[in-house]
């Protein structure tokens, strides 16, 4: 007898799962000054345990990519559970610098373990527009998730709690996702082709996939850089580096809540033209302005990574359907390990930009304000150079029209 797939029940605990995975971004950004402080870490160190994160992530989502339909989504959220739970565990006992480097890497993998499972789940239970709809409103959840994180992080900050509290909090997600997965049915592929590994890498090796894997390298260190390190950079700018976060990925969840109409009217193409521009902009303004400004440029930022991950994503399912859930993976995998690369990069961005000021005579709020407005003219490289891919991608795809329904 055929089981009944319960969707709105599959659906809302990849939502949920994605939430832990916000929880341990935002939460994670807003600890980042104490847990300097209590274990006398350098912004390189802090760079280096946030890389663990985004290390983590790759390297889950393209094991689940390749043994997904061997293993199963059931199976590799089992697997998200465990490494959350220990990632958790062991950060809120931490001992030092390796401990935290551990359990970060820990956290990162339960992370990219929720990716390479809810994706191609999402991609097997709807298709066409509904499709793009559908993954939008997952994804809605991180930043969704990153507002609620960033805010619970503020206000227990601001209250005195300390780090190890809000840590705990990364609890409640986690444990929701598991209780509602429990038991549920999964769905089959749409396509049976997209369950062989040689049709997907076959597939992988086609012009539009190594295009967007490129692109996804610079698209994810647009949105993650500037947003990981936003109490360290923005901590100066005379607004709160918490509250930015928030506006950011509020309107980011309001934007992909509403994605359909937009993906519908720009097609994918244009979206992430347009996204490049807006995120140059706001890294921009981020980089020259300062006060309440600062939270205009938040808003000019969020719209331009808005689309940015949900897009990149259901392109690959829509343009290079044989890729199958590997392709999903591998393309969010190369985001989150691009980001990885870049993390203590930048964190040395800050460290020597630091150095360099002081020398120029500045102190105190002044220092931290040239340097974190240093840093992020660097990054201003990044979006830049997405501009002109995508002019060409949106040239290259005019006219051209994705399938009807992902193969997954």
């Amino acid at each position: 007898m055929t089981q009944t797939i319960n969707r709105g029940a599959l659906f809302n605990a990849s939502c949920l799962a994605l939430i832990t995975t916000a929880f341990s971004f935002s939460i994670r950004a807003g600890i980042l000054p104490q847990l300097g402080d209590s274990f006398g870490l350098s912004a390189e160190q802090l760079g280096f345990i946030n890389s663990m994160w985004f290390f983590g992530f790759p390297i889950s989502m393209i094991l689940g990519g390749l043994f997904y339909h061997k293993v199963g989504p059931a199976n590799i959220m089992r697997i998200a559970f465990i490494t959350h739970t220990l990632g958790i565990l062991l950060t809120i006992f931490a001992g030092g610098y390796t401990t935290l480097l551990i359990s970060t890497l820990f956290i990162g993998f339960g992370n990219g373990c929720t990716e390479a499972a809810c994706n191609p789940l999402i991609a097997d239970m709807y298709s066409g527009t509904t499709l793009n709809k559908m993954l939008n409103r997952f994804h809605m959840w991180f930043p969704g998730g990153i507002v609620l994180g960033s805010l619970v992080s503020k206000f227990m900050t601001d209250g005195g709690f300390a780090w190890q509290s809000q840590v705990w909090v990364m609890m409640i997600p986690t444990i929701a996702y598991a209780v509602l997965f429990f038991g549920k049915t999964f769905p089959k592929p749409h396509v049976e082709a997209a369950t062989s590994i040689g049709s997907n890498i076959k597939a992988m090796f086609s012009p539009v996939f190594i295009f967007l894997f490129f692109a996804m390298a610079l698209t994810a260190i647009t949105e993650f850089g500037p947003q990981q390190w936003v109490g360290l950079i923005m901590g100066a700018s005379g607004a709160s580096p918490m509250l930015i976060l928030a506006l950011t990925t509020g309107v980011m969840a309001v934007g992909r809540f509403f994605a359909g109409p937009v993906v519908k009217a720009l097609g994918q193409t244009g979206v992430l033209l347009g996204g490049a521009i807006f995120a140059s902009l706001g890294i921009f303004l981020f980089s020259t302005v300062t006060g309440p400004m600062a939270y205009v440029a938040a808003f000019v930022f969020a719209i331009g990574v808005c689309y940015f991950w949900p897009v990149m994503v259901g392109a690959v399912a829509q343009r290079v359907p044989l890729s199958g859930a590997l392709g999903m993976s591998i393309i969010g995998g190369i985001g989150m390990f691009s980001t990885a690369i870049f993390q203590p990069f930048i964190g040395s961005w800050i460290d020597n930009s630091m150095a360099s000021q002081s020398a120029a005579g500045l102190s105190g709020a002044a220092l931290e304000l040239a340097a974190g407005q240093e840093t992020l003219q660097k990054i201003l490289i990044f979006p830049g150079i997405l501009i002109v891919l995508f002019i060409i991608f949106f040239v290259w795809q005019k006219g051209s029209k994705p399938a009807v329904a992902a193969a997954h």
